[in-house]
């Protein structure tokens, strides 16, 4: 169990994820999926309703998904939202996502923003300190990018590599558990 994670919440870690518990805070009832890796220092606050993360994702340093009720809204008037993030996404450091429909293979560079407002439909990339707040759904393969946050459609979708990343974080947690300190458990959190 994470000290960082409150007993009065449920959180499901899927086999196969990975999810270091250093510096982590997960407030919320939150589901992890599969090869799922979440580095330290990240955050996922569900306070709104549940977060579901599908397989694959990848949520580094400092990144922030929040399921947050609207500023102005009596809490206890509304109804419960699920935020549920597709396969194989990437989440790079200090990005902040408050989206609640978020499809397969989409990038948020460092330091991006995405509002609750907003859909991400797949193969999406929000470009680095790009901030997108507005009420839309992107198209598939859209990219955002610049200081003037232009827009382009990508003809594919970005590669992810996920995988590459799950491979070294497997190898450097056995070298650590071979190493001795007591902070990688059964469940895949370290």
């Amino acid at each position: 169990m994470c000290p960082a994670i409150n007993t009065g919440y449920q959180v499901t870690i899927a086999p196969g994820a990975y999810v270091c518990e250093e510096r982590l805070q997960l407030v919320g009832e939150i589901s992890i999926g599969s090869k799922t890796i979440i580095h330290p220092g990240a955050s996922i606050i569900a306070e709104a309703g549940p977060i579901f993360i599908g397989d694959g994702n990848l949520i580094e340093e400092q990144c922030v998904i929040a399921n947050r009720f609207p500023s102005g809204i009596d809490k206890d008037q509304m109804n419960q939202v699920v935020m549920i993030i597709g396969n194989n996404n990437v989440f790079e450091v200090g990005s902040l996502c408050e989206a609640l429909k978020i499809g397969d293979n989409n990038i948020l560079e460092c330091k991006a923003q995405v509002g609750r407002s907003v859909t991400l439909t797949s193969g999406c990339v929000i470009g680095a300190k790009c901030s997108l707040t507005t009420n839309e759904t992107l198209p598939e393969n859209t990219v955002i990018f610049g200081s003037d946050h232009q827009r382009r459609t990508m003809p594919d979708r970005p590669a992810v590599h996920i995988y590459f990343s799950l491979f070294f974080l497997v190898k450097q947690a056995t070298s650590f558990r071979a190493a001795g300190p007591n902070s990688i458990t059964n469940n895949n959190t370290f």
